[in-house]
């Protein structure tokens, strides 16, 4: 089962491009964040048409928004609120035999990462908070979190660790709220179990750069965790299971995200 996970930047403007995505790489399922609409606005007849006749979603107008589309059936789906906020930023799936799918959108958190001075910020580290606390309890055995967590936590998913380290996305304080995360329900990062570090490893690079290939000043903000029980389902088919999609960064009118896959052996 091929998983892949990929920060849409509005799938209206870019509905194309995951047309393309769907007949280059053929993903079983394809969770997408940042989809910028509403549910009854979402191009689900496109999506269709491509083979994805299993759909859900939680959007919004204009902002934020979550998407599961499958060519496996759902056997139940559900959306979650974070921060007593009305912010669409996870939706989750079951599959037949009982695998979860978790999506989420973690929020951006601003310029600033200081929570006394800017809000965003403060909106993200209480949104990991509690990601680490109610939600991990709920959790099937069997279960898959993707998404954009806006989070680099290791030296080697950013272009300058020093450089970073004062910067939104990767520095300590974040680093350590995505780390609670992870042990609550003891998630295993793939990425980093198949590409061990140092190895550098990035799947955003921002639209500033003129050229982002030649600068590759990226970021690895785009995860995907299982859970213990499917830890040898992950890794049974070494490196070659997972899969950073650079070519899709470099895509006319492309998200600033690449895709991520995962090829689970079950």
């Amino acid at each position: 089962m091929k998983i892949t996970t990929w920060n849409i930047n509005s799938v209206r403007l870019r509905i194309g491009l995951v047309e393309r995505f769907l007949k280059e790489q053929e993903p079983d399922v394809l969770c997408l964040q940042e989809i910028k609409c509403v549910n009854d606005q979402f191009p689900s007849k496109a999506i269709r048409k491509a083979g994805y006749e299993h759909i859900a979603v939680h959007g919004q107008p204009g902002y934020h928004g979550v998407a599961i589309i499958s060519r496996l059936p759902f056997t139940s789906q559900k959306a979650l609120q974070f921060c007593e906020k009305d912010d669409t930023r996870h939706i989750s799936v079951r599959l037949k035999g009982g695998l979860e799918i978790h999506n989420f959108y973690v929020p951006a958190g601003g310029d600033v990462p200081d929570p006394d001075l800017n809000e965003k910020f403060a909106h993200k580290l209480a949104f990991m908070k509690e990601m680490a606390g109610g939600f991990s309890e709920g959790i099937a055995r069997k279960s898959v979190l993707v998404g954009d967590l806006n989070v680099a936590p290791t030296e080697n998913d950013v272009w300058s660790h020093k450089q970073l380290l004062k910067v939104v996305s990767h520095t300590p304080v974040e680093v350590e709220h995505l780390g609670e995360v992870q042990a609550a329900a003891k998630w295993i990062d793939v990425a980093r179990e198949l590409v061990p570090e140092p190895e550098k490893l990035y799947s955003w690079w921002s639209y500033r750069a003129k050229d982002w290939r030649a600068s590759n000043r990226g970021r690895r903000l785009d995860h995907i965790w299982v859970t213990p029980a499917l830890k040898k389902a992950a890794l049974a088919n070494g490196r070659e299971a997972y899969a950073i999609h650079n070519e899709a960064r470099g895509w006319e009118k492309a998200s600033d995200h690449a895709p991520v896959s995962l090829t689970l052996d079950i």
